[in-house]
């Protein structure tokens, strides 16, 4: 029995035992849980090299405004998160995105959609699409994101060579490689490199394996082991990874990508080719396609083999350019460089940072193999600060030049166009006491390419302009005019406030939108708007205009002086005198006058007994008001102020106080007087008063406030101010009569005269007495 009893206590000890030793061979077999990188904003798919990969974006994307290309299939240059928003695959509080990579286009047509724009775009090498971010059954993506390297570093190997270090497979090291833990190795030192990496070509398609001591960079620039990525492969290689870790023993391949070629493979090539330069200067449709720009592709095919040295990072001029528009600054046909004072091209100095870039790659007669990569150590020498120019203070104004970037102007007149810019910058003589330049490029949307505080003297702005990449597009100046009016010309921007601002529009042909209302609009802000149309429309043309005689609508006066037409591109050139003399002379520049800031404001206000202490206060408050809009100085709009009853009194004259703070405060500070109402005397009262002191040069404008009929004749008085050129407003309240308030006012009464049953409704009348004014102003003839 005791027997019996211990045999089925053994036998249930055992079969505990092969339970729980089941249990982790068990979970062995459990399926994987797919884990999903993060990624920012700004993480374009070209930085990625796996052709199929799933990543999770941030929220709030859609605010940091990364370039989209492309509508549906994207250019691979474009933001991966913000692209899955434009399609619709996320929403802008971010998710999972899955990313497949596809051949490029030849074209990318942009689109706005879930409120991010996406741009137009020439054909680039390679696209991806979007899709929700939930992989199909039995499918798992890489747990980590391999990145393409900022900007690698290249020795050049023959064909045979290259063949070599194609095929060659490096040997597997018995660690697997820090992905994640490696920290970035300082960017702004010169570092010394491993002599397995940066010796020659043969050493690198050797098979000697590297040491497994290196430093490994960071994971956002790892390099790829060999070709591209899988989701199978990265499976396979979690898998192998595991069975290394659990102590077999056998050292095993640290899989990153697949084994199988890259899709961009490399293939040998005699050499690097300079890409054709130019091509005819000739109007071309506003459309990136059949334009005459010519956009090669990088070709992914030069036979190259990338060395693993620390990164150096190249200075980059633009920081906020998009990856084609670096690649095209770098490598398209009119590489920018400076030019010293012998006449030689040499490329600018960077102060800041060490760089490696290739030195004379575009003459012909230069090879760029034998002269190799230069470090320019000269970087660390320090330079003495240069004090900033004067520049003329016969000139003084704030001048924004609205640059044409569309894809009709081509390559070589955008070059010309530079070049215009280049030497208006050094005729007008930039400096701070002096005129300021600032520089807008137009094509589908404008872009601050010099703000009017970037530079102070006229080489920093010639530079500047050498550097200035086209952005294409259409010639949309309507909507870069109404940039200039509401974001440009500001404190931020550097507008000084007592320099007129002045907006020269460069165009090309004529604008492919209206301008009318945007130059309106931003001559009534006090923008002077000149414009250079260069090969306008002729008689065959102008059926294809989208506003007739867009130039006369836009320009600040119709006289001519304000438009300058220049038959053809070449002869550009010849107009940079006649503008300059234009844009300094100060005293044409009318439309730096406007509705705020040119006027004597009188207000002659009733202080009679059946207005009441009450009612006196929510008059003074209707005056300051409508003070509060215009801009107060001696030199600006100046206000004075008459109480009347039978008799009538000076609360204070035209620039006694030339600010609008204690201009606000005077008014609060007038006592209610009380007594009859004579609004006849009161008018001639503020004729002899005020009108007689006004500056000739100020519109002068007169508001009658009154609750009631005067004793007096009103007739007679009005029509002797109407004589003098004043514009008069009447504004009854109450028992004031009708009859009488149009006798005061300026015709058309309607505009001119104002009615309210009480007090308390005064204040529903500011706005449309500001927009009469203004509009009355605006309304003049334009010559």
């Amino acid at each position: 029995m005791i027997r019996a009893s211990l045999t089925a206590i053994c036998l249930a000890l055992l079969l505990l035992s092969c339970a729980c030793w089941a249990r982790p061979n068990g979970s062995k077999n459990k399926k994987p849980k797919q884990a999903v990188p993060a990624i920012e904003c700004d993480v374009r798919a070209g930085k990625i090299i796996l052709p199929e990969f799933i990543v999770k974006c941030p929220a709030h994307c859609k605010e940091t405004k990364q370039q989209v290309y492309g509508t549906g299939v994207f250019a691979s240059i474009s933001s991966i998160c913000n692209a899955a928003i434009h399609s619709g695959v996320i929403t802008n509080a971010g998710g999972k995105v899955i990313v497949r990579k596809m051949a490029g286009q030849n074209v990318y047509k942009g689109s706005n959609s879930n409120g991010v724009r996406s741009l137009s775009l020439p054909k680039w090498r390679e696209s991806f699409v979007v899709s929700v971010g939930k992989p199909k059954k039995g499918v798992m993506y890489p747990f980590t994101l391999d990145y393409a390297p900022s900007r690698p570093t290249y020795v050049k190997t023959s064909q045979k060579e290259a063949k070599a270090a194609v095929t060659t497979v490096l040997p597997a090291t018995t660690a697997p490689e820090p992905t994640t833990t490696a920290a970035p190795e300082p960017t702004t030192t010169t570092t010394t490199p491993a002599p397995t990496t940066t010796t020659t070509t043969t050493t690198i398609a050797s098979t000697t394996p590297p040491p497994t001591t290196t430093k490994a960079r960071a994971a956002v620039h790892k390099v790829r082991d060999a070709g591209s990525s899988h989701p199978y492969f990265a499976s396979v290689a979690a898998a192998s990874s595991r069975q290394s870790q659990n102590g077999q023993g056998k050292p095993s391949q640290v899989f990153r990508g697949s084994a199988y070629p890259n899709r961009f493979s490399s293939r040998a090539n005699p050499g690097l080719r300079r890409p054709e330069a130019g091509s005819t200067i000739r109007r071309q449709p506003a459309s990136p396609v059949g334009s005459d720009v010519s956009y090669p592709a990088p070709d992914s095919g030069y036979t190259w083999s990338e060395a693993d040295t620390p990164e150096i990072p190249a200075r980059d001029h633009r920081p906020d350019i998009s990856e084609y528009e670096r690649w095209y600054y770098n490598f398209g046909p009119y590489p920018p460089r400076a030019t010293d004072s012998d006449g030689n091209r040499k490329v600018p100095l960077d102060t800041t940072h060490t760089r490696v870039e290739p030195v004379d790659a575009w003459k012909p007669e230069a090879n760029i193999y034998e002269s190799g990569f230069n470090v320019r150590d000269q970087d660390s020498i320090p330079r003495a600060p240069e004090p900033a120019s004067q520049g003329d203070p016969n000139c003084m104004v704030d001048l924004a030049f609205l640059m044409d970037g569309s894809w009709s102007i081509g390559k070589r007149r955008f070059k010309i166009q530079k070049d215009f810019l280049a030497e208006v910058a050094q005729a007008i003589n930039v400096g701070v006491a002096g005129p300021m330049m600032g520089i807008i490029q137009y094509g589908d949307d404008p872009v601050t390419e010099m703000s009017l505080r970037s530079y102070s003297s006229s080489r920093d702005v010639k530079t500047a302009i050498d550097k200035i990449v086209q952005k294409g597009g259409l010639s949309n100046v309507g909507k870069a005019l109404s940039y200039i009016n509401k974001q440009y010309f500001s404190d931020a921007n550097g507008n000084r406030g007592g320099a007129p601002n002045v907006a020269v529009v460069l165009v090309d042909g004529w604008p492919t939108d209206k301008v009318e209302e945007a130059s309106r609009l931003a001559r009534e802000s006090g923008i002077n708007i000149f414009f250079v149309t260069i090969e306008g429309p002729d008689d065959n043309e102008k059926q294809n205009v989208v506003e007739a005689n867009f130039v006369d609508k836009a320009v600040c006066r119709t006289s001519g002086f304000f438009s300058l037409p220049v038959s053809s591109w070449f002869a550009l050139r010849k107009a940079v005198q006649p503008l300059v003399k234009r844009v300094c002379d100060t005293d044409r520049l009318v439309c730096s006058k406007t509705c705020l800031n040119a006027n004597d404001i009188a207000f002659v206000i009733d202080g009679s007994s059946s207005v009441g202490t009450g009612n006196f206060r929510t008059v003074l408050q209707f005056v300051a008001n409508v003070t509060r809009e215009f801009e107060i100085s001696d030199t600006d709009t100046r206000v004075g102020a008459v109480q009347y009853t039978y008799e009538q009194r000076l609360e204070f004259a035209f620039g006694q106080h030339n600010n609008k703070a204690d201009l606000l405060n005077a008014i609060k500070r007038i006592n209610y007087w009380s007594g009859g109402t004579s609004t006849g005397a009161a008018i001639t009262y503020a004729a002899e008063q005020l009108f007689s002191k006004s500056k000739p040069n100020k519109r002068k404008i007169m508001i009658v406030i009154t609750d009631g009929r005067s004793y007096d004749d009103v007739r007679a008085p009005a029509l002797a101010v109407h004589r003098q050129g004043v514009i008069a407003y009447s504004i009854g309240i109450a028992w004031a009569a009708q009859d009488e308030l149009e006798y005061i006012a300026t015709d058309p009464d309607k505009e001119h005269s104002f009615f309210v049953d009480e007090f308390d409704s005064l204040y529903k009348f500011v706005p449309k007495i500001i927009h009469n004014i203004c509009q009355e102003f605006n309304s003049q003839p334009r010559n």
